[in-house]
């Protein structure tokens, strides 16, 4: 059998079809039950004319039917597209466009926002909603997902490729969000490594192997039971929390709140013994903690006995913080450096190893290299730029000029370039210094300074701006902006962000606005982004100080 997702999640379920696959609050979806909903979905995807290569939006919060519907467009061949459930109708114009999308699944919630633009989404023939409790009534036109499921017969399983496409979208160092590409049979294979966490030693290669691996491994109790914190719609949630478990016959336990909420993380880990969290960064970590110590200050503890694994991936987690998990519970941390488009490496943190922010292990097929395609020696002092072998992607979808600059072929061998920069350490290690551009990381969401700039720009009162990262104890970073305005104009904070809420997902608007008289840019016209984030950092630091 090929390695496919779809093929071996059918296997999976074959084999322990009683188990458990997804946990949503109260809600709970077996192996086998999982497979035959996805099944019919896909049954319905067939006759609607979607198959291989077929582009489908999941714009949908975390739940089982994301789950589903994912494996539904892996059954027929499709590609299914993750949708940020935080975009707003521009953005959601772009990015179903851009990803050639032809069919769209989204939560009840949101059908007043698809109604408003399905105009311009000529593309999009195939709209499937999803009963989310929130009272919306089925937009015309649309499919009603557990209609379909209930009226329609299982899809029986096709042969697939290896060569098939999986996508996710992320967003580059500057400009809109990219499809990047891989290899399906490729990724899934990857994903196949956590087995030597469990024993499994070499990880096995096909799926027979990966079948006889969770045989042995299910009656010792020792399959993951994963919950993913973080959004399925990012390559963190869905890589490390849902596919890498699923991959391993385990549990995929997502919350039922909209909103992260720490306490009701530790009480589903209590209730469903979890043993493996996914997270991203402190953004997630602190207030779990904070839950931890207030829940044992009131005298009624949580059980968290079950968890083995915590892990993160996407942006940096700290050393206190992670110190700070572990006089909890004696688990690894696991700290990923990487991106959509390639991993990098790895800190591992126990009781008895601390690591070092922002220090990590690389992989076995990561290099530094210089701007000569040298190799940065270790302990050297010199900056670099990481670069991935291995499972490197095909490249961004309709995006050759960038696909050519990020994924390069050195000395025979192609690598990925995601933009991170880094020193060697003498021991081997690489202490990462960020990104080369000025992306902004706020609560492990990524924001364009210029795409926030040019919404800024559309108020009549603004001359100028530039957007850049603060500092914030909460959410990592938080988005700033330094605008100067028109002659004889008046335009306050909040009125600056109010106009670009109206245009951008919530997480995108800028929490400070400082008005400056000028703002400053090179001679040649191009950004001062050093300037600008100095003068953001020493208002802030005013703000701080109640100045």
């Amino acid at each position: 059998m090929e390695m496919h997702f779809a093929t071996l999640w059918e296997q999976i379920a074959a084999q322990i079809p009683q188990r458990t696959a997804l946990i949503h609050g109260e809600r709970k979806v077996a192996w086998g039950a999982y497979q035959e909903r996805a099944a019919r979905i896909a049954q319905f995807l067939h006759q609607q004319g979607l198959g291989h290569d077929s582009k489908m939006g999941l714009y949908l919060y975390n739940s089982p039917e994301y789950m589903e519907a994912q494996f539904a467009g892996f059954k027929v061949r499709g590609v299914p597209v993750n949708v940020n459930y935080r975009y707003l109708e521009d953005e959601l114009v772009y990015l179903l466009d851009n990803s050639d999308s032809e069919a769209l699944f989204f939560h009840g919630r949101f059908a007043e926002r698809i109604a408003n633009i399905r105009h311009k989404l000529p593309k999009v023939r195939c709209l499937i909603q999803v009963e989310d409790g929130s009272g919306a009534p089925l937009l015309a036109g649309a499919h009603d997902y557990e209609q379909i499921i209930r009226t329609h017969a299982p899809m029986a399983p096709i042969e697939r490729g290896w060569d098939d496409t999986y996508m996710l979208y992320t967003g580059g160092t500057t400009g809109m969000p990219k499809g990047v590409m891989y290899k399906l049979g490729e990724m899934c294979a990857g994903f196949l490594a956590p087995f030597e966490a469990r024993g499994v030693s070499p990880p096995p290669a096909t799926i027979e192997e990966t079948l006889a691996a969770i045989k042995r491994l299910e009656p010792a109790g020792l399959l993951p039971v994963t919950l993913v914190a973080c959004p399925l719609m990012h390559g963190t949630g869905m890589w490390l929390g849902a596919m890498m478990p699923h991959n391993m016959g385990g549990t995929v336990v997502t919350l039922a709140g909209t909103k992260f909420d720490a306490d009701e993380l530790w009480a589903a880990v209590q209730r469903e013994r979890v043993t493996d969290i996914v997270i991203v960064g402190d953004a997630f970590a602190k207030p779990m903690l904070d839950a931890l110590r207030a829940a044992q200050a009131a005298g009624r503890p949580y059980d968290i006995s079950s968890v083995r694994f915590i892990s993160s991936s996407g942006v940096m987690w700290t050393q206190e913080v992670k110190a700070g998990l572990l006089e909890f519970g004696d688990m690894i941390l696991n700290d990923g450096l990487g991106s959509t488009e390639g991993g990098m490496g790895r800190s591992l943190t126990t009781r008895a190893n601390i690591g070092e922010t922002a220090k990590f292990q690389m992989m076995e097929s990561t290099k530094v290299f210089d701007d000569n395609d040298e190799e940065v020696k270790p302990g050297s002092g010199a900056i670099g730029m990481i670069a991935q072998a291995g499972r490197v992607p095909t490249g961004y979808y309709k995006d050759p000029e960038k696909s050519a600059k990020t994924f390069r072929t050195i000395r025979g061998l192609r690598y990925s370039f995601p933009g991170d920069f880094a020193t060697v350490e003498a021991d081997g290690t690489i202490r990462l210094l960020g990104r080369g551009s000025m992306c902004i990381n706020t609560m492990g969401e990524k924001v364009y300074p210029e795409e926030v700039e040019e919404a800024i720009k559309t108020h009549p009162a603004v001359y100028d701006c530039l957007v850049v990262g603060v500092k914030d104890p909460k959410y990592g970073e938080r988005v700033a902006a330094v605008v100067s305005l028109r002659p004889g104009q008046q335009a306050d904070q909040q009125t600056l962000i109010d106009h670009v809420a109206h245009r951008l997902a919530g997480y995108k608007k800028p929490r400070n606005i400082f008005i400056v008289d000028e703002v400053q840019r090179a001679s040649n016209g191009k950004a001062d982004y050093k300037w600008a984030r100095s003068r953001a950092d020493e208002e802030a630091r005013k703000l701080e100080m109640g100045g």
